[in-house]
């Protein structure tokens, strides 16, 4: 049997095919290897149950049901592990349809790797849930092994950046109770006796963490399942989707149509994976996903490999996974093979391995286990795998389909998300909201109009499947798929030094460089395909001062935009900002049951106020101007009949804002309209002492305290162009967002700005906002403040309507969590020394971890870092303010901690008088 050092010289050594030209990729062909088995290296999967004749041949396994509360579609990880927990929170009318059978499209091929920590919070909760489920809870269920083995597991660390990534990993561990270790070099090669230590910094060790198998883990679930009335039923491929459209106009799933016939159910589940876009045309919901291959060898048998944790090189971009006294070796390469016709005849196949792109691994493997030169490769396994946009699952419901689910789009890691993302997914359909904050997975995070794109997709999907193993730094952007929404300043801006963040297709400003002009190139597939890697390019220079944990090169450009803003003033673009109007009949009804503060205002007044789930969970906060009805329709000022309201929500989120507001219309059966004008109004803010001064000079319109009272908008003219006024600040200054049309956004900007160069105004963006903001205790939506957050948790009581007896979603939730005491609270801590934090840090209160921080950033007028997080009674008691107040914290920053002081109020202003002009 060849060697894996046979391999890579026949790889390097075979001519090289042409590589595929610009977008249109093709698989490669497969170069002669070592090896031409392709075999899984499980003792038992589910393919040998599948030979015989032909699906269509076999029919279902069993007979189909006329109803189902549920249809499951796809019999791999997330449908078995769905279909589980949809019957363990007592669906008994679930189905699942396998086209072949269980576990026959990725699964079956699949590494089976768990690793226990993620530089995700609630990855690491979801990571969790599934190890329990594997190592613990099917069995004591059924009496059946699922194959789980705890082996363990090893994060390989080359360089200092890497270790301290892992070191950050440890930390946030610690808020969850799992148990890791920082190795020194020598004792991980005791730990790991095959293993070249000689260029490593150290490695992260995680005892508990371990392998799955997947044909035992599959069938434990369905037997799980079918005890509580589930079915399974397999070789019955699904046709189409009925949709019926109901009184309101609303599409709805109506039934399930297969080969063999039809199920109505009003809820669809597609867990296709790889042909999970496949179903969703059946059903016209848009599935931003690409297939690719995805390969690792296994190796023959290695004399002292046994019992041996799995192993993650990041650095080398491989893995080598325990397979009894052997090895799978795999990775992630930046030139992975597209699988451009996905077939729906494919079960339980594999591709040919491709060796041009698998060789890079293998100098990785054998330099870090030096025994693999000389060891024979067994067989190969390449199967398709599918991959997001954003390395990040698609769930829930489809904004398009009301009841059509997705829990597809795993990235490979199918089977260790499986058991938390099937738990979220269930209580998602039975509850209409997971339990966690699964905005990160949500399908709605996607704006719709990036869903069909295929540039965008496929950009994406590669530059997320190549940088799969980089360090995860805190301030790092994607260079695929850029420059998809632009706003009407983006030139301006561009040409003033502004280095653009990307938020789910817009460009916003990021911070101003001194340096000069530094666009975002298009994307160059990092070299792959016969593309050639763009040289000296600015942006990507800025971006990699940005691959640290310390402070940046450009701290201080980032500094001076900040004490600019707060010595004089600061204009920030806004545009990306989500802007919607609310408008009809029942909209102040809507407007009630919506927003959790009192909007029913005059017209005139603006409000910051919260949209909240059925749990009490913030959805959102935004601001809600409450309209009068104009003389004639125009994008500031639509006509409308009844009540009107016009929301501004963050960019970011602003699609999961327009499908929650537009599920509770139709939930509640309101007769108004959502409008979205995102894309015809610009937003610019300025900010500072200065900007009453400024603006006087720009609008119309009398600027004083009197008649221009904070939390007011006014229709006003800017340099002769009307435009929406409305005193605000997100950075707790004096100061004035602009709403404009489009086409005045940029005479708007000039004028401001011309008017603002005797008063040292400057340009400032996002990155000031994150400093500027924390600073003042302002929330930010999915950082410190998700759908898993109450606002009385999270200190936001004076956004709810509790003294008043008007109805609004989630207040009963909110009454009963303040009934019962609050078990968590959000707490401001400030450091003294002067030392950069991003999140994930541990908090300690007197020697116990109570909370891990959500949100960090440096405060430069108070010149401290300043964190956010939520923290827990180790009792289980609720925390009070006095529990919070006589605590002695700390925050641990890569394993070290640092003395920290609790603030009950904002550092900076606590007493709000620089929003209201005071200074």
């Amino acid at each position: 049997m060849a060697s894996l050092s046979r391999a890579l010289r026949v790889a390097t050594t075979c001519p090289r095919k042409r590589p595929a030209q610009g977008l249109r990729l093709q698989p490669l062909a497969s170069v002669a290897g070592p090896t031409t088995e392709k075999n899984v290296p499980y003792q038992r999967t589910l393919k040998e149950e599948a030979q015989g004749p032909s699906t269509a041949a076999r029919g279902p396994s069993q007979p189909l049901p006329r109803t189902a509360d549920v249809v499951v579609i796809g019999g791999g990880s997330l449908g078995c592990q769905t279909l589980y927990h949809l019957a363990k929170l007592g669906v008994s009318g679930a189905v699942l349809l396998e086209r072949e059978r269980l576990t026959s499209g990725t699964t079956w091929h699949t590494a089976g790797l768990l690793w226990q920590l993620r530089p995700s919070d609630v990855e690491v909760e979801l990571l969790a849930h599934t190890r329990r489920v594997v190592s613990r809870e099917l069995e004591e269920e059924t009496g059946l092994h699922t194959g789980w083995i705890q082996n363990g597991g090893l994060f390989i660390a080359s360089n200092r950046q890497r270790l301290d990534e892992y070191k950050r990993l440890m930390s946030l561990g610690k808020a969850y109770g799992v148990e890791s270790h920082v190795l020194s070099p020598a004792e991980t090669k005791a730990l790991y006796p095959l293993m070249n230590v000689d260029d490593l910094y150290g490695t992260l060790y995680v005892p508990q963490d371990g392998t799955m198998d997947p044909a035992g883990t599959c069938t434990t679930l369905v037997r799980a399942a079918a005890a509580r009335g589930a079915q399974v039923i397999e070789n019955c491929p699904v046709t189409g989707i009925r949709v019926r459209t109901d009184d309101f106009g609303v599409r709805r799933v109506a039934a399930v149509e297969t080969q063999h016939g039809s199920i109505q159910t009003p809820c669809v589940v597609n867990c296709a994976g790889v042909w999970a876009s496949a179903v969703g045309r059946m059903a016209g919901v848009k599935v931003p996903l690409v297939a690719m291959h995805h390969a690792y060898v296994v190796t023959e048998r290695i004399e002292g490999i046994q019992n041996m944790p799995n192993v993650r090189d990041h650095d080398a971009s491989v893995y080598l996974r325990l397979q009894g006294d052997a090895l799978s070796v795999g990775g992630y390469e930046c030139n992975p093979v597209f699988w451009e016709e996905v077939s729906d005849k494919f079960a339980f196949g594999l591709f040919d391995l491709d060796w041009d792109v698998f060789s890079q691994h293998i100098e990785g493997a054998i330099n870090r286990v030096p025994v693999l030169e000389r060891t024979g490769i067994k067989s190969t396994v390449c199967g398709p795998e599918s991959f997001t946009p954003d390395h990040k699952p698609l769930m829930g419901e489809a904004p398009e389909l009301r009841g059509f689910f997705l829990g597809c789009g795993f990235n490979s890691a199918g089977m260790m998300l499986g058991g938390g993302c099937g738990q979220e997914l269930a209580h998602w359909i039975i509850h209409g909201r997971p339990e966690k904050d699964m905005y990160g997975y949500d399908i709605r995070r996607f704006h719709h109009s990036l869903t069909d794109h295929s540039r965008w997709i496929r950009e994406r999907s590669h530059e997320s499947y190549a940088k799969n193993y980089s360090v995860v730094f805190p301030h790092d952007e994607p260079l695929a798929g850029r420059n998809m929404r632009t706003d009407a300043l983006h030139q301006e801006l561009l040409e003033q030094g502004c280095v653009f963040q990307e938020r789910h297709g817009w460009e916003r400003p990021g911070w101003f460089s001194p340096q000069g002009t530094a666009p975002v190139p298009d994307y160059d597939y990092y070299g792959a395909y016969g593309n050639q890697v763009h040289q000296d390019c600015a942006y990507t220079r800025l971006l990699g001062d940005e691959y640290t944990f310390e402070f940046p090169p450009h701290h201080r450009v980032i500094q001076k935009e900040c004490l600019t803003c707060r010595g004089a003033a600061a204009v920030f673009n806004m545009s990306y900002f989500g802007k919607f109007y609310l408008l009809g009949l029942d909209a102040s009804k809507a407007a009630d049951w919506l927003f959790s503060a009192d909007v029913s205002r005059p017209p005139g007044s603006t409000v910051y106020t919260c949209m909240l789930n059925q749990r009490g969970g913030t959805e959102s906060d935004l601001t809600v101007s409450r309209l009068a009805p104009g003389p004639e329709a125009g994008p500031l000022a639509p006509a409308f009949e009844g009540d009107g309201y016009y929301l501004a929500v963050g960019g970011a989120a602003a699609q999961h804002n327009w499908s929650h507001i537009s599920t509770v219309l139709q939930d509640q059966k309101f007769r108004c309209q959502l409008i979205d004008s995102s894309e015809d109004l610009g937003m610019i803010s300025i900010q500072g002492p200065a900007s009453r001064a400024i603006l006087q000079e720009v609008l119309d319109a009398d600027l004083s305290n009197s008649a221009f009272p904070f939390s007011t908008h006014q229709l006003v003219r800017a340099a002769g162009h009307l435009v929406r006024a409305m005193r605000l600040s997100f950075v707790g200054e004096l100061g004035w967002e602009l709403h404009i049309p489009r086409a005045s956004c940029v005479p708007v900007y000039r004028a401001v700005m011309t008017a603002g160069a005797k008063h040292g105004l400057v340009n400032a963006g996002y990155r000031a906002i994150d400093s500027l903001s924390i600073e003042k205790g302002y929330r930010h939506w999915h950082a410190d403040l998700r759908s898993d957050d109450s606002p009385l948790e999270a200190g936001l009581a004076f956004t709810c309507k509790l003294k008043s007896r008007v109805p609004f979603l989630g207040r009963e939730a909110l009454e009963q969590q303040r009934e019962a005491g609050l078990r968590r609270r959000l707490v401001c801590l400030t450091v003294e020394e002067k030392v950069p934090m991003f999140g994930l840090e541990a908090i300690w209160r007197n020697g116990q971890v109570v909370g891990h921080v959500r949100r960090a950033d440096f405060g430069f007028t108070v010149d401290k870092t300043i964190a956010y997080g939520y923290i827990q009674n180790p009792s289980g008691g609720p925390v009070s303010l006095d529990f919070v107040k006589s605590g002695d914290y700390a925050l641990e920053r890569m394993g070290v901690t640092y003395a920290a002081q609790v603030h009950l109020k904002s550092p900076f202003d606590p007493d709000n008088k620089r929003v209201r002009g005071i200074y």
